[in-house]
């Protein structure tokens, strides 16, 4: 679960590339779910990532006769950033929410950055992107039974008088007191095998339950977030 496909003015998923490919080392054969994407279409972003990741086959899901079926048969499965409305929206559409979620708990590999890691918590509600669509529910892959924020922030530019992004989440967090939200900056990812989920990157990020804010320190061992339902 990658916060973002680039930190900073690194080229496209440059930072991100050396967890991807660790993470699917045992595969080459990658199904992409482009159906975050809004302003570019499905075909120019499967190739946007294929280019990327040479070495490995990349088929837009998209571009298969029947979506539920290269859910079903993925060797692995890459969900690239966009909108999450959008994405998760195509994702009830065509009735693969479900079905993602038998195939992430039987272990296939998965990679997703910014909306396609926002999807791996319980709901879409700690999202950061506008509802430019509506789906049928906020209800997400339940990856991590707690809430994801990509892209995490505290930067406060002077004279700007809109809430900030600890404001927002702060507004989750006192409706839901007991959710956890995982807020990771850029460049950092959250890595989860079985019943481990362990904090990747170079800078502290942190998490947000009820009205306390508390820091993740790099490799930080975050299983205990797998259990706070």
């Amino acid at each position: 679960m990658l916060s973002s496909s680039r930190k900073g003015e690194q080229p496209y998923l440059t930072g991100a590339r050396p967890y991807i490919l660790d993470h699917l080392s045992h595969t080459q054969n990658v199904l992409f779910v482009p159906y975050a994407g809004v302003s570019i279409s499905f075909d120019d972003y499967t190739q946007k990532v294929a280019e990327v990741l040479p070495e490995l086959t990349v088929t837009g899901i998209h571009q298969t006769d029947d979506p539920a079926r290269a859910i079903e048969n993925a060797s692995a499965i890459i969900v690239g950033g966009g909108n999450t409305f959008s994405l998760l929206s195509n994702l009830y559409n065509h009735r693969l929410v479900e079905l993602l979620k038998v195939r992430l708990q039987a272990g296939t590999p998965y990679i997703g950055w910014s909306a396609g890691a926002n999807i791996c918590g319980a709901t879409i509600k700690t999202t950061n992107d506008m509802p430019i669509v509506q789906p049928k529910s906020f209800d997400a892959l339940a990856v991590l039974p707690c809430q994801i924020n990509p892209h995490y922030s505290d930067y406060h530019p002077p004279g700007f008088n809109g809430e900030t992004r600890d404001q927002r989440l702060g507004e989750f967090t006192t409706m839901y007191p007991d959710i956890p939200v995982v807020a990771i900056k850029e460049g950092t990812a959250l890595l989860r095998q079985e019943n481990t989920l362990t904090y990747l990157g170079e800078e502290e990020s942190v998490v947000f339950l009820g009205q306390n804010k508390q820091a993740i320190q790099p490799n930080a061992d975050l299983s205990h977030l797998l259990f706070c339902e």
